[in-house]
């Protein structure tokens, strides 16, 4: 009997490029079942969806029960419950001084931003950063960095973008000085401003407050703050992708939160329904008050079952307790990847990310990229049950995305197969054993 994989691949675009040949029948939890009947772990959860687990009891029962009432009204056409209320609970949790527009996806929702920030600023530019990643339409890779492959033959796109540097400061090309962020990072904007194009004609930054597909990095909390003081002196708006760093990945509703600077605009999705086709875009009540109706739209953003969904998502965030889970299993997993970056130190460069949000990316000889070792060691887990992605401008960092929910019994499975693959790949370590 021919495999899943073997029957798509006759009838699918390869456009619809997959990290793994596993055909899934079934998902619960942290766990998935492929049609040979083998559990797998899965530590990516639909790249950062599920992240309150697979099929989670509180999500399909809202959602089952939405089914019932309505499935498709049209929020073009219509009014609906699950749809207000979602709305109304996002402005809660955002502030009080919000308004929010619904779309389906990742890439939509920071399509709408950019139109926003346009279309209420009168301006043409947009300053993005490199490594970022912020969808595959053509205004989202118009302002993606990560990786020429999403812009080839898609030439010209959106025009008047200008990209800035992240600071990625462990390959940072300048001194570090007692810790702190390389003051290039901020004098760049100058540089930008005087060579290439006047802020006067910028519209907005957008940025990730955590790089994603770029490589789980970072930022130093000063940098952020100083984009966000440029962004006021010179009246752009700050523009930032939460769509994998949002609903609780990093540890918070947002990840803005942990920072303490508040961007103009958000944007929002993966998460924000665990598994439905969802999106939003949330910004202050003044730029979204000066969006007039057919300045934008959608078909389907804000369907029904999917504001359900999302309710429920939120209800586990807060009074159910799952940020508050998550941050811990966050600790408990950084505090891991550590001891095993203390066991295999010729091989994790560096250990790093945001609650839920973790990475370890792998090098080679004097911190060269190993991207052929993050895909051997990729192979090998997944051969042992457990699922990883990669993500990095070079494929040289392992991504962990687990759930929310996601217990230290698990995690210490994951610790286990892990030092069980990079055992085999270097050989014996001189180190302890990481402990259990």
């Amino acid at each position: 009997m021919e495999s899943m994989y073997e029957r798509c691949i006759k009838v699918m675009s390869p456009a619809a490029g997959r990290a793994t040949r596993l055909g899934i029948v079934k998902a619960e939890g942290c766990w998935l079942t492929d049609e040979t009947g083998r559990r797998i772990l899965d530590f990516a959860s639909g790249v950062a969806v599920c992240n309150l687990g697979h099929n989670h009891p509180a999500v399909v029962a809202a959602a089952e029960k939405q089914l019932h009432a309505m499935i498709h009204g049209g929020h073009n056409v219509v009014y609906y419950e699950s749809y207000v209320r979602l709305a109304e609970r996002l402005v809660e949790l955002t502030g009080g001084d919000t308004m929010v527009y619904f779309s389906n996806s990742g890439a939509e929702a920071n399509e709408g931003a950019i139109k926003l920030a346009k279309y209420v600023t009168k301006r043409p530019a947009v300053i993005s950063f490199r490594n970022s990643f912020h969808g595959r339409t053509l205004a989202t890779i118009s302002v993606t960095g990560s990786n020429a492959a999403y812009r080839k033959n898609y030439e010209g796109l959106l025009p008047s973008v200008y990209f800035a540097e992240y600071p990625y400061l462990f390959r940072t090309p300048y001194r570090i000085k007692d810790g702190k962020c390389p003051h290039e990072y901020f004098d760049q904007f100058d540089e930008l401003f005087h060579t290439l194009v006047d802020p006067s004609m910028v519209a907005a930054v957008i940025m990730e407050p955590v790089q994603g597909e770029g490589g789980y990095i970072v930022p130093p909390v000063e940098f952020v703050s100083y984009v966000r003081t440029m962004c006021d002196k010179f009246g752009i708006q700050l523009i930032f992708d939460e769509i994998q760093t949002g609903m609780g990945r990093t540890g918070t509703l947002f990840a803005y939160e942990q920072m303490g600077i508040r961007p103009d605009i958000l944007t929002c999705a993966k998460g924000i329904a665990n598994g439905f086709p969802l999106s939003a875009v949330i910004g202050r009540s003044e730029l979204m008050s000066q969006w007039p109706a057919g300045a934008h739209g959608g078909t389907f953003g804000g369907n029904p079952v999917a504001c359900a969904a999302a309710l429920a998502v939120l209800d586990q965030m807060t009074a159910g307790g799952a940020l508050e889970k998550g941050r811990k299993a966050g600790e408990y997993f950084h505090e891991k990847l550590l001891l095993l970056q203390k066991k295999y130190p010729a091989v994790i460069g560096d250990v790093r990310g945001l609650g839920l949000m973790l990475g370890i990316e792998l090098t080679g000889p004097e911190k060269t990229p190993a991207p052929e070792l993050v895909a051997e060691v990729r192979k090998r887990a997944l051969e042992k049950g457990l699922l990883l992605l990669e993500c990095g401008t070079y494929h040289n960092v392992i991504r962990f995305i687990a759930p929310l929910t996601v217990s230290q019994e698990e995690i210490d499975l994951a610790v286990s197969i892990l030092d069980g693959v990079f055992a085999e790949l270097t050989g014996p370590a001189r180190s302890a054993a990481v402990p259990a």
